[in-house]
């Protein structure tokens, strides 16, 4: 059985590069709770380590970097303890927003190549990175109301930083961009053909590393500013449609904004995807979606995580994320059954609970 991250250390002059491929292709490098506890392991390790000057994140096979977290496990957790604790999906998440805060907070370079699918979980990391690599094949995206979840992962902190109303329109629709749209929106700080990997790699083991962040970071800004991409962009979706984004999104009224984006009747199909993404979510998932961004849009990176592990484990609880997980990836009828038909229907008092720390939920235990 093939090791589900492969953790490797190459020479760049007298110091190394550590290098973690997620590397399970069949379910497109989808995280479990052991390939986290590797990673932050290993991350861990590098930090304290002298010869580590940066680290390369990546994922096994053209198809993706990482399609997000492995929900059938997550549902089965919730599904197994009605009303929780859920002890596996809780302690996932936990684990996992601890993984996500260290990338944040690294003290040395990260570089994160990410080509092909990039979802979820997959984001996350990406989002963490302070060189976020992505190609012509590149597909973001936060699909969590179409199973009635939310964008966790930091998803609070980073979708909240987007220009306009960008972040709320992705984590309300579900849409998918590319790597223009990546670069737009600053998910993606740099563009090459996913080809010059290789290339690139070995232009970073040939830096004259120094071992200090100010200056090594300076070197490596300087090197992948010089690469010239050697395959075209992919067209924009973000930038064209920005004017419309943010005339839907605009506001703190969520059945506004709901109204407004399903009185749209024009022709454009990247629209229309986005309109029906939100149409068929669960409108339970899209007030605590709305909510979470909101009240965490001055927050702290601390509190976002803190905050996100609290709406995580309320939503482990309840039987709607189960829901939604079964009728896309289960059964497959795309057919869920919504504890509410519409957003008007949301009790209030309902949504409140999500938001306040459930009983004997996991410590997310951050470093001072």
């Amino acid at each position: 059985m093939s090791e589900s991250v492969l953790v490797a250390e190459y020479p760049a002059g007298d110091r190394v590069i550590g290098r973690l491929t997620l590397n399970v292709e069949k379910t497109l490098n989808a995280l479990t709770r052991e390939m986290v506890d590797v990673i932050t392991d290993r991350l861990e390790a590098w930090a304290d380590d002298d010869r580590v000057v940066a680290v390369v994140i990546d994922g096994a096979g053209d198809k993706a970097f990482c399609a997000g977290g492995d929900v059938q496990a997550l549902r089965n957790s919730s599904v197994e303890s009605p009303g929780g604790p859920c002890d596996y999906a809780e302690h996932f998440f936990a684990r996992e927003y601890r993984m996500n805060y260290l990338l944040h907070t690294y003290a040395k370079p990260l570089i994160c190549w990410g080509h092909g699918v990039v979802m979820g979980g997959g984001l996350g990391i990406l989002a963490g990175c302070r060189y976020r690599v992505v190609s012509e094949r590149t597909r973001i995206g936060m699909p969590e109301i179409t199973i009635a979840l939310f964008p966790d992962v930091g998803g609070s902190w980073f979708l909240n930083r987007m220009p306009g109303q960008i972040g709320r329109f992705l984590a309300l629709t579900s849409s998918h961009i590319n790597a223009t749209d990546a670069l737009y929106c600053g998910l993606g700080t740099h563009f090459f053909a996913h080809e010059q990997k290789q290339s690139v790699l070995e232009a970073l083991a040939g830096l004259a590393w120094e071992s200090n962040l100010e200056a090594d970071t300076a070197k490596v800004d300087a090197l992948l500013k010089g690469i010239t991409a050697e395959v075209d962009p992919p067209g924009a979706q973000l930038a064209p449609h920005i004017d419309v984004i943010n005339e839907w999104m605009a506001g703190s009224d969520l059945l506004a904004i709901f109204d407004r984006v399903m009185a749209w009747q024009g022709a454009d199909t990247w629209l229309q995807k986005a309109r029906d993404g939100l149409a068929h979510g669960s409108p339970l998932a899209a007030t605590w979606i709305f909510r979470q961004l909101n009240q965490t849009r001055d927050a702290t990176l601390r509190a976002v995580f803190e905050s996100e592990l609290i709406l995580g484990c309320n939503i482990m609880r309840h039987p709607e994320f189960a829901e939604g997980v079964r009728a896309l990836l289960v059964d497959k009828d795309r057919s869920p059954s919504w504890t509410y038909s519409d957003l008007a229907s949301v009790p209030a008092e309902v949504v409140d609970s999500f938001f306040s720390a459930p009983d004997a939920m996991p410590t997310l235990g951050l470093p001072e």
